[in-house]
């Protein structure tokens, strides 16, 4: 059976145990005497309240990361500070994850699970279909926990809607891959789907959406409300939102013009739709969630894509704080490489002017894999989306690829052909698959 130590004053200790309570392992609580640091070798996991000193941590928490470090025991620091170089310098120090108080006691428990079980830390970046459909296939990963961090720029539809009216964070997104993570029956996932298609005020309005805006409105919060919506879907992960702050995401193309909103952006109406965009910004220029900086941070792995380039993958690209966390983390960077290409964003766009752009936006090259589909399409796909405008994305000469990022190139069957071009949940999770489990060959 496994052992927790929980380290903090009586009031956390009894907390966290009894969170705990329900799994099947030995808890022992301590208050944070020298004696403690002599029994951490006894335990499996070590949880320490990073408050318990103040700010600082006090001698407790250097004696026993040093001590947790040389005999490899995972230790999970929860703090009220919510600091990015607190999160680093914690890293750093051998602190194996770093949760923000107040904590969510599902999302506490699978950090503790992934801990003590040795599963793979999974997170993904995007938005979209793309960012759900690639859940749907993930979720099926053994031994492994997946945190979802969902972009927050999207102005259309009925998200478009809650936003305007209601001042909240677009919901739609969000709502997807809660609904893609969900263990929740497959009515209740039903109803979070469901579309309103009558009614003057409710008709394009998802009932999903509307509950989670309900929720914000009661939790004061998206994030909060993302939370408790999670524990009543049963959801097999974490989902973040990117950001708490409301953002509109702004674009400056080739002739000098600037359009801002997500939707204006991606429809491209009242311009050239092979006019390309010179830069991306959001206003006002906020700080993401400090929660999808740790999570980044203590990953093992980080998945960024599928999604249209800009209004999907490049605006979580965008906060400055997801750069610092992609170049500092330890995990290893996957890029997923889009199938078609999208009028008003990628008019023309080959495989590396995809990557060349993401490579831009995190400011250096940080990928380590990079999957890219030589699934052969039928010609009635490809004409099809040539009356949209839309042409497969071209890998082109690998070597041009090669010249500007050190990552794996891996061409794979990862698509398929329903009335729409998609990728395919399971084709991606068998290759992303094949990737973690030769990292852990590699490790060993």
């Amino acid at each position: 059976m496994k052992k927790v130590l929980v380290v903090g004053k009586e009031k956390f200790g009894s907390e966290i145990k009894n969170i705990l309570s329900q799994l099947d392992m030995l808890v022992d609580v301590s208050s944070g005497e020298a004696g403690s640091l002599n029994r951490i070798e006894k335990f499996d996991l070590l949880i320490y309240d990073g408050d318990l000193h103040g700010q600082e941590g006090g001698n407790f928490t250097v004696k026993a990361v040093r001590q947790v470090g040389s005999k490899k025991i995972p230790m999970i620091m929860l703090s009220a500070k919510r600091d990015t170089r607190a999160i680093l310098d914690a890293k750093e120090a051998g602190i194996s994850d770093y949760i923000i108080k107040p904590y969510n006691k599902r999302e506490l428990i699978a950090k503790v699970n992934a801990l003590i079980s040795q599963k793979t830390r999974l997170s993904c970046i995007g938005g979209g279909t793309g960012l759900f459909n690639i859940l749907m296939g993930l979720k099926l990963l053994p031994n492994v926990l997946l945190t979802s961090i969902v972009s927050t720029s999207d102005s259309g539809g009925s998200s478009g809607r809650l936003v305007a009216s209601l001042g909240i964070l677009p919901p739609g997104d969000i709502r997807r891959s809660l609904i893609a993570l969900s263990n929740a029956p497959d009515l209740m996932n039903k109803v979070m789907q469901y579309r309103f298609a009558k009614g003057d005020e409710l008709n394009g309005h998802n009932f999903g959406n509307l509950f989670l805006a309900a929720l914000a409105e009661i939790k004061g919060s998206m994030s909060e409300a993302v939370k408790d919506l999670g524990d009543l879907l049963y959801i097999q992960g974490i989902v973040l939102p990117i950001t708490d702050s409301q953002i509109t995401l702004c674009a400056s193309f080739e002739d000098g013009s600037v359009v801002k909103g997500e939707s204006k952006i991606d429809l491209s109406e009242g311009r050239d739709p092979a006019l390309r965009i010179k830069e991306l910004w959001h206003e006002p220029d906020t700080e993401c969630d400090i929660n999808a900086f740790s999570s980044l941070i203590h990953s093992d792995f980080v998945v960024i894509g599928p999604g249209d380039l800009y209004t999907s993958v490049i605006t979580n690209l965008i906060f400055k704080d997801i750069k610092k966390a992609l170049a500092k983390t330890n995990a290893k960077k996957i890029y997923v490489g889009n199938l078609m290409t999208k009028p008003g964003e990628t008019s023309g766009y080959d495989a590396f002017q995809h990557i060349e752009e993401v490579i831009r936006y995190l400011g250096g090259d940080f990928l380590d894999y990079i999957i890219l589909s030589d699934s052969r399409l039928s010609d009635k796909a490809i004409a099809h989306y040539a009356k949209k405008n839309q042409l497969p994305v071209k890998t082109g000469d690998p070597k041009r690829i090669e010249a500007i990022t050190k990552a794996e190139i891996i061409l794979a069957d990862v698509s398929h052909e329903t009335e729409l071009v998609r990728h395919d949940s399971q084709k991606l999770k068998n290759e992303i698959k094949k990737i973690i489990e030769r990292g852990k060959r590699n490790a060993g």
